[in-house]
């Protein structure tokens, strides 16, 4: 199968081009019309008519089932206070009145007047004898129902537990486990399906699914590899457990790392800080390894030819793994962390000394700004739970400058699926300095991704790289500024194979 494709704005490193052909699922050539002449005879060719096409976004870092649960179901993202939430958590309950569970996601009280959390009463009164999940916006935190903890036996002896149907680390965790078994196979995969078709119609051709104990069951893994066949989208798999390597075979990861949680979030006061939270005193958090245990991942990953890689958001959680992997290249060598690309995830409040050792140990970095772009700046969630800390978090330029590769993602569920907004969310970055260059944060976002995958030929449009790209009803490059509008995508090709079409529209200068 070849395909051209003329008469657009074809976005290449060398600067734009007009048209593209395709061969085998590879790109075989990108040029000007005149020389485009020899391609005439594809199979098919495509008239851009000034549309421009890019690279194809790679998200890498989400939670599909979760996601495409959310989009399909109770979202409670935006809601204005809590009553709102309640309202739409009974209007839902009434609605689904055959779920085993009624599970919803998004809440975020800080945004709220009146920043209570929900309690198990006020979910039970507003779905009557159901069983209830509301995980938090970051998902490391969720109110659930007596009904619910009463069918997870253990968890009110588990750290994380709360009486009034809070639900943190372990005792979370106990709740996840009966999840498992309330919510099958079936409703997993539609739910996989549907996050894989929405992020297909975004120009996302591959994602990175991030699955770890806490999360789901391992199975789901199998569960979203069926859905990535079916829709296309290519998806690479993680399994967030500690030194489980038995596991990583068994279930073909690309490595042990994700959501292997070093600490917690921000917003739910876990994520490990060396000095207490400002709006607790005396709380730091809670880290969930130390520096011992993080180089014998390292180490054990490396030596099996997986990645290695953790969840690390607080400063004190990110020195504990900065240690850690210090300790790990003194074991086995630089040379051999680095041929591994092992990753971070978050990598928030890193200091100037863990960015060092993570660029001089060539660890990737998986950051989302849209979390800069929700919870940064003086008088948002950063600010509320930090106080002036929330200038050193999510330190994009840093990290940048000083070498190391950055894969952007979303974090699905916990921010939207919109990539075009995260590339403007890290143009616009709130602190000063930690900002980046238009090229830059695109790069992030599509090659960046298949680079911390351990794929290097894909994710930029040259001869010779695989054929994922993207085409959309624009001119040119949308509009950095913050609050712009995003083009709509057309078309989604991954390895030469569309996934998403839609019908074009003539474009507009505007549109650029």
């Amino acid at each position: 199968m070849t395909r051209l494709l003329r008469g657009g704005v074809i976005h290449t490193p060398e600067g734009p081009a007009t048209a593209m052909a395709v061969a085998e699922g590879r790109i075989v050539f990108v040029g000007d019309e005149d020389r485009a002449e020899r391609y005439t005879g594809a199979d098919e060719v495509v008239d851009l008519e000034g549309r421009l096409v890019t690279p194809a976004f790679v998200d890498a870092h989400a939670h599909l089932v979760q996601t495409g649960e959310q989009l399909g179901g109770l979202d409670l993202t935006g809601c204005g206070d809590l009553t709102e939430a309640l309202d739409r958590v009974a209007d839902h309950a009434s609605r689904h009145p055959e779920s085993a569970v009624v599970v919803g996601a998004g809440w975020d009280e800080t945004t709220w007047p009146d920043p209570t959390h929900p309690t198990a009463d006020l979910v039970e009164r507003a779905a009557p004898g159901r069983r209830v999940y509301l995980a938090r916006v970051d998902g490391h935190s969720a109110v659930v129902s007596h009904g619910l903890l009463a069918e997870a036996p253990g968890a009110e002896d588990c750290a994380g537990w709360s009486p009034d149907g809070w639900v943190d680390r372990d005792a979370k965790l106990r709740v996840t486990d009966r999840l498992g078994n309330l919510i099958g196979p079936g409703d997993r995969l539609a739910h996989a399906r549907l996050a894989l078709r929405t992020m297909a119609g975004l120009g996302i051709a591959a994602v990175h699914e991030n699955a770890a104990p806490h999360i789901g069951p391992d199975w789901e893994i199998g569960v979203v590899r069926e859905a990535a066949a079916e829709v296309g989208v290519h998806v690479t798999t993680y399994w967030g457990a500690l030194a489980s390597y038995e596991d990583a075979t068994r279930l073909g990861v690309a490595g042990l790392a994700g959501d292997l949680n070093a600490d917690g979030a921000v917003g739910s006061r876990t994520a490990a800080l060396r000095q207490p939270y400002r709006d607790q005193a005396g709380h730091c958090g809670h880290g969930f390894l130390d520096a011992a245990q993080v180089a014998e991942h390292v180490v054990g990953c490396t030596e099996r030819g997986i990645q290695a890689g953790f969840h690390c958001i607080g400063d004190a959680a990110l020195d504990e793994v900065g240690a850690g992997f210090a300790r790990a290249a003194e074991l086995v060598g630089a040379a051999a962390i680095r041929a591994r690309r092992h990753r971070l995830e978050h990598c928030e409040m890193p200091s100037e000394a863990v960015v060092r050792t993570l660029a001089e140990l060539g660890v990737v970095a998986s950051v989302q700004p849209m979390f800069d772009d929700l919870w940064g700046g003086p008088e948002a969630m950063y600010a509320e739970r930090l106080g002036e800390r929330w200038r050193v978090v999510n330190p994009f330029g840093d990290l940048h400058r000083a070498g190391l590769t950055l894969a952007f993602g979303s974090d699905s569920p916990v921010t939207p699926l919109d990539p075009w907004g995260a590339v403007r969310a890290a143009v616009n970055h709130r602190t000063a300095g930690q900002e980046l260059d238009y090229a830059t944060a695109l790069f992030a976002h599509t090659r960046g991704g298949w680079a911390a995958a351990g794929i290097d030929d894909a994710g930029v449009l040259t001869p010779g790289s695989r054929a994922s790209y993207a085409i959309w009803d624009a001119t040119g490059l949308p509009d950095p500024a913050r609050g712009a509008p995003s083009p709509a995508c057309l078309t989604t090709v991954v390895d030469g194979r569309t996934i998403h079409a839609q019908q074009r529209s003539t474009p507009t200068p505007e549109d650029a």
